[in-house]
């Protein structure tokens, strides 16, 4: 009896194992989804925000579009990646503090992170407000920098918007509490199309119209969530303003910089694929086929984004959590879950290449360049959802000062040299360019990878546990006894 006994058990243990495996991906699927949703659709919503903005300065007219498009890729992108970046820091700050417990820590390290991106901004404000004279030092047309600098000096407080709505998303994030994020940002997006509609078409405004409805729909999140914070939507987190926030800033700015230098190194490396592109033969033909792919990249990056967001929380929550299992369980679903849905959006574009193409441009010669370039916008996008998961999780392990350095080496001397090589040198041109530039995405990809499958996670866990005792306990006095805080 013993051994039938037996005998049935072990027939039916694989099927247990397999049963307990689909609950517990279930299970970690949905608590990816709660993240990575809302993030991908509060992405999308501040992009869409551009978008418009740009679609009805149009509106007002040629050389307001061009003067936009000038302001907003030389200057305005500079300080969002700058600002993004150093906010992202909160995303190993909170989560790793939510995992541990330590929940009053979140509301001290939001407003560590306000003070140090209020005094980056006004670092940076000198971009802003001297665009016009930047721009004609570097060789634009000098009525389109002064409309420019003009649109330059109306961004200034949207970028100050960015201090709290960026850290607001983290902060939201890391509790998973970013749902409200996304319903604040649908009635943004679509009050700035009303308002839109009302000064520029309507009321005539021109510029000071467009700008003017931009403002109110960048600080429209800002309020909601503020108002979300101090109506008690985060009771654990939220203790109130405190003067904690102003002591040991060193240690949140040193991670502040590295997040900055992370994040702004892979920004700004598809800009420089724009400018090198500028210096070709047929630069036209080829400078709008590649903002046309770069454009369809851009969105897709945007889910990209979104999962970055979902792998940085639910490692920098387990890690603090204490559970290195968890932690490597948490990456697998999400990692698969990511390259799977890109795998789907490279499937798209080989197969409807050619309809997307003239979704964008009515010009043969640019559509055949547009199809022609669309493998390796294809082979971008899929190596976007790989590697934007890998410095998901670099970000909620803490790991952002080696992923810059491996930025550094991949991005700059591998992909830019290899990339003006091929282009330039053995005539491949865009293409050569952007193939180089893949090649430095794709090593710098592996090498994350590589990173991350040879990580000790047991030993990740006490490294979050040394971060958690150096930086929280000196405001354990707020949450107990020294021993509850551990």
């Amino acid at each position: 009896m013993a051994l039938d006994e037996l005998s049935e058990r072990l027939v039916t243990l694989p099927s247990e194992c397999e049963e307990n495996l689909c609950k517990r991906v279930w299970t970690e699927s949905k608590k990816l989804w709660v993240i990575a949703g809302p993030a991908i659709f509060t992405r999308f919503s501040t992009v869409g925000i551009l978008v418009i903005t740009q679609a009805f300065m149009g509106h007002v007219g040629a050389t307001e579009l061009a003067a936009y498009a000038l302001s907003f890729t030389v200057i305005d992108r500079f300080a969002v990646s700058l600002q993004l970046g150093m906010a992202s820091a909160l995303e190993t700050l909170c989560g790793q503090a939510y995992g541990a417990k330590q929940y009053h820590m979140l509301g001290i390290y939001l407003q560590k992170s306000w003070i140090i991106l209020l005094a980056t901004t006004i670092i940076i404000l000198p971009f802003f407000l001297f665009t016009s004279p930047l721009l004609r030092l570097l060789g634009q047309d000098p009525y389109i920098s002064h409309v420019a600098g003009l649109i330059s000096v109306w961004f200034i407080p949207g970028v100050f918007s960015n201090v709290f709505n960026f850290t607001f998303q983290m902060y939201l994030q890391s509790q998973s509490k970013n749902i409200v994020i996304s319903y604040i940002s649908f009635v943004s997006i679509t009050l700035h199309v009303i308002l839109s509609w009302l000064f520029v078409i309507k009321l005539q405004m021109g510029i000071s119209g467009t700008m003017s409805s931009t403002i109110i729909a960048m600080w429209m999140p800002v309020i909601g969530q503020f108002a979300y914070l101090l109506c008690g939507g985060c009771p654990l987190t939220w203790n109130g303003f405190t003067w904690s926030a102003f002591t040991d800033l060193w240690l949140v700015v040193k991670l502040s910089l590295s997040s900055g230098a992370m994040i702004c190194l892979e920004l700004w490396y598809s800009s420089i694929l724009v400018l090198l592109t500028g210096y070709m033969a047929n630069a036209e033909v080829a400078l709008d086929a590649l903002s046309i792919c770069l454009n369809i990249a851009y969105w897709g990056c945007m889910i990209s984004l979104g999962f970055l967001a979902a792998a940085g929380v639910r490692v920098a929550n387990e890690l603090g959590a204490g559970n290195a299992k968890a932690t490597k369980f948490s990456f697998v679903v999400v990692s698969v879950t990511s390259t799977f849905i890109g795998f789907v959006l490279l499937l798209l574009i080989v197969f409807f290449c050619q309809k997307i193409a003239y979704l964008f441009t009515t010009s043969d010669a640019v559509a055949d360049a547009v199809i022609d370039m669309m493998p390796l916008l294809a082979i971008t996008i899929l190596l976007n959802s790989i590697q934007q998961v890998l410095s998901g999780a670099a970000v909620g392990a803490g790991w952002q000062t080696l992923v810059a350095y491996v930025n550094v080496a991949c991005y700059y001397l591998v992909g830019v040299p290899l990339g003006v090589i091929l282009g330039y040198v053995i005539g491949y041109e865009v293409k050569g360019i952007w193939m180089g530039m893949i090649f430095g995405t794709l090593i710098q990809t592996l090498v994350l990878l590589l990173i991350t499958l040879k990580v000790d996670w047991d030993k990740e866990v006490v490294i979050a546990k040394s971060r958690v005792n150096k930086w929280f306990l000196p405001e354990c006095t707020e949450a107990g006894p020294i021993k509850e805080c551990i």
